[in-house]
């Protein structure tokens, strides 16, 4: 049986709101975007680093090139400056100027090692010309360049005689460039006009340098003297030295060695000896180049026995030792002159310093005691080279068999006996390359034994 409805007298029963079975929980557009799929993932192509060696690995420039263009497509952030840098290296190095430029273009302000290796390349390829067009783009696209990079460019033109006047024009306005020169910049174009021979020219940049408020440094007065003696002016270099002296500079090693040579080239070997004795007074300790600078000259001329002076002088003046040059030199010297008891004497001495000569030393000793029938001192410098283990020349058995053949023929056959026997000179010489009369020698001994045994049975 149904219950009894419920009724209100006089009033309209009240609405009372039925439980909601489906209520939404997003709107429209909300909805919609919940449904929409997730930005794909940037494409995995490696690290910034990976990039870069990957460029750098390459011995093909246009692979690398198009490494870096399919890297650029697809991560442009994961590129640095330093991937283009050695980009637009490899491209250059290549001869690929037309791709290496264009790069460069893209760079806003491109460092200055990354141009300094430019400009090396350029002169190197013989290319000064694109050295100096990066460097005008440089100077339309950022601030003036250092003195540093300036000074580079100068190096890069002064290499090719066809760019000196480029280089000297750019030095001249280097001012309203916006970039300040250096002595170091002076000196680039004075030693590049010195090497092709005109001086006045580096005369003239010389002078310039004081009028442009800067001071020479040592290197100036070297380059202009250097220039100086190559003219065979070596009075003048004198001069200029002098007056570099006067103003307190001291000179260097090289700058002593340029004159010492010069004034020895010149047959004025009184001067050199003097510039020798003055250089530690003035404050350059002369070292072995500088004493075998004046030996050579001492034994060029005929005067060994100066020479025999100076090394005696080198070490209780100056405490600078002989070395093998030293020897080598004197003793040729000496031995030329026909001073072979003196030339034996300093050989002596310098294997008893424990240096080891030459075999040509030993063969110019053997030689002149040969030539003058002292064949016994021949063959005791002989046996002092084979103690040192040198291997003598065939003409140095020549000049030792023909001269024993003469005087003795069993000491010829000892000294046969003993260069057999040994092991390591027979390895260093052979028999058959003795000489002549070793052989007819050999064959008459043979021939001779053979009769003797002959008889005997």
């Amino acid at each position: 049986m149904a219950p009894p409805l419920l009724s209100f007298p006089g009033k309209n029963p009240p609405i009372v709101p039925l439980p909601s079975l489906y209520r939404p929980t997003t709107t429209t557009a909300t909805a919609t975007t919940s449904f929409r799929s997730p930005p794909p993932p940037p494409p995995s192509i490696g690290s910034a680093a990976r990039i870069q060696k990957l460029i750098a690995a390459q011995s093909d420039p246009l692979l690398a090139k198009e490494i870096y263009d399919v890297a650029s497509s697809l991560r442009p952030d994961l590129l640095r400056r330093s991937s283009l840098h050695t980009l637009i290296l490899k491209l250059a190095r290549a001869r690929h100027f037309s791709a290496a430029l264009s790069f460069l273009r893209h760079l806003p302000s491109p460092s200055p090692a990354l141009l300094s290796s430019l400009f090396h390349t350029f002169s190197r390829v013989s290319r000064p010309d694109l050295a100096l067009s990066a460097f005008r783009r440089l100077l339309l696209s950022s601030s003036p360049p250092c003195p540093k990079l300036f000074n580079r460019l100068l190096s890069a033109l002064a290499t090719h005689p066809s760019s000196l006047p480029a280089a000297l024009s750019l030095l001249k306005s280097a001012s309203s460039l916006g970039v300040t020169p250096t002595t170091r910049s002076f000196n680039v174009l004075m030693f590049a006009f010195c090497r092709v021979g005109k001086l006045s020219v580096a005369y003239s940049l010389f002078n310039r340098i004081f009028a442009v408020g800067l001071t020479p440094d040592v290197a100036s007065y070297r380059i202009l003297m250097q220039g100086l003696c190559r003219k065979s002016q070596v009075g003048t270099a004198i001069s200029l030295l002098d007056d570099m002296l006067n103003k307190g500079f001291v000179p260097d090693a090289l700058t002593y060695t340029t004159l010492l040579n010069s004034l020895c080239r010149k047959k004025k070997l009184r001067e050199a000896y003097k510039l020798l004795c003055r250089m530690k007074v003035r404050g350059c300790n002369p070292d072995i180049v500088h004493y075998n600078t004046v030996i050579i000259g001492f034994c060029r001329e005929g005067r060994p026995l100066d020479a025999c002076k100076v090394i005696e002088d080198m070490p209780k003046n100056f405490g600078c030792l002989p070395n093998l040059v030293s020897y080598a030199i004197l003793v040729h010297g000496l031995s030329s002159r026909g001073l072979f008891e003196q030339a034996n004497g300093y050989l002596e001495d310098m294997m008893g310093r424990g240096l080891v000569p030459h075999f040509s030393v030993f063969h110019a000793l053997i030689k002149g005691f040969c030539g003058v029938g002292k064949v016994d001192e021949a063959c005791r410098v002989l046996e002092g080279m084979l103690r040192q283990g040198v291997a003598p020349h065939v003409d140095t058995w020549d000049l030792i068999v023909a001269g024993v053949c003469d005087e003795d023929r069993e000491k010829l056959e000892a000294a046969v006996l003993k260069v057999v026997k040994e092991e390591e000179w027979r390895r260093c010489t052979k028999i058959v390359q003795l000489g002549g009369a070793l052989e007819e020698y050999m064959i008459r001994r043979f021939c001779m034994r053979n009769l003797q045994r002959d008889r005997c049975w």
